[in-house]
């Protein structure tokens, strides 16, 4: 079999990660990193045993698919101009900057008939993929995603940076459309919104808290799902999963737990989470997330079918971060007025003489 010719576009941490595991991904030639900074692109390629190349343009007549992983301002410049030539995509989260641009790569991509992957990687987190099909329909999800300040990703808010995974993966769990967000959020060492917290209510009445903070002191990357099925919690950061099943016994026509005898009750007690609300950790097979990404990419490529996570899922995730995002400036906003009210000292001598 003809091996699949891909490129990385992006010498920096994550397009260093991509290079190296695709180095060694079995059916794929890695032709080349690309990056205009020199040394960004010589020492990616360095590690992945391939060629540097300061611009990607010079590489569309020899690769069949690219891995982006630029800044996401350039997420569509770069995309687009993969796309309209007939390469595949699987570009980083999120998808690009605003919606209005994740539309016209979902778009040209379905016009040109061509692969278009986002990197939301949590979907092939090991802790994950066994729990997705057992969940049930959620009724309550809650979240937190956190970590130390590392530089990375600066150029948008929490949101964008971190948020989105857990908004991607509440998005595959809801069969339904959102129908208010409300969120708070606040720039602690750049100009973006570092912290965040969003509350996503949905039409058939299920509700996400979602809090993410890059400026945390330890590494937390957690979810639980309360639904009809029972409880699910989900430590993705250890890759390991938990459910807990709702006994048939409570829903049968009649029964009251607190009508029990005493004697029974004891044993209801005693039993609780034996027989009612049993617990089980799911068996997880160890592995890359990121290289189990890169194997779905290359295998949508060849048998002509939609990745885990398509275009239309990234930009669903992106529309809901860039909502939350509005609100969270609106919040501020808000906030800032309520400041300026209760401080007339901070407004000029000319409007409070105006204002008397």
């Amino acid at each position: 079999m003809k091996p699949l010719r891909i490129a990385v576009i992006g010498g920096g941490h994550l397009g260093r990660i991509h290079a190296r595991l695709l180095a060694d991904t079995p059916g794929v030639q890695l032709v080349a990193v690309a990056d205009p900074v020199l040394r960004s692109r010589e020492e990616a390629a360095a590690a992945a045993r391939t060629e540097p190349v300061a611009d990607y343009r010079e590489l569309f007549d020899r690769i069949d698919a690219a891995v982006i992983a630029t800044p996401t301002a350039t997420h569509r410049d770069v995309a687009l101009d993969c796309i309209e030539r007939g390469i595949h995509v699987l570009v980083e989260k999120p998808i690009a900057s605003t919606t209005l641009e994740g539309e016209e790569l979902v778009a040209t991509a379905r016009r040109r008939g061509v692969v278009l992957q986002v990197g939301h990687v949590e979907r092939f987190n090991p802790a994950w993929k066994p729990l997705a099909g057992e969940i049930g329909r959620p009724r309550f999800i809650e979240s937190l995603r956190c970590g130390p300040y590392t530089f990375r990703s600066t150029d948008v808010s929490v949101v964008l940076d971190l948020m989105v995974h857990d908004v991607d993966l509440v998005l595959s769990l809801v069969s339904s459309p959102v129908e208010r967000i409300d969120a708070i959020g606040h720039a602690v060492i750049g100009p973006h919104e570092d912290l965040a917290n969003a509350r996503l209510q949905f039409a058939d009445g299920t509700v996400a808290n979602l809090s993410a903070s890059r400026v945390s002191y330890e590494a937390e990357r957690w979810m639980r799902v309360f639904s009809t099925a029972g409880f699910a919690s989900i430590d993705f950061n250890k890759r390991t999963s938990t459910l807990v099943n709702v006994s048939p016994r409570l829903s049968e026509p009649g029964f009251d737990a607190a009508a029990l005898p005493p004697e029974a009750k004891n044993l209801f007690k005693e039993r609780l989470f034996a027989d009612v609300l049993p617990m089980r950790r799911l068996p997880t097979v160890d592995g890359n997330a990121i290289a189990e990404e890169l194997l779905d990419f290359a295998a949508s490529i060849r048998e002509g079918r939609d990745p885990r996570v398509t275009g239309e899922q990234g930009l669903a995730a992106l529309a809901v971060c860039e909502t939350i995002n509005d609100q969270i400036a609106r919040q501020n906003a808000r906030e800032a007025a309520v400041r300026t009210l209760a401080h007339p000292a901070i407004i000029p001598p000319a409007e409070r003489r105006a204002a008397g």
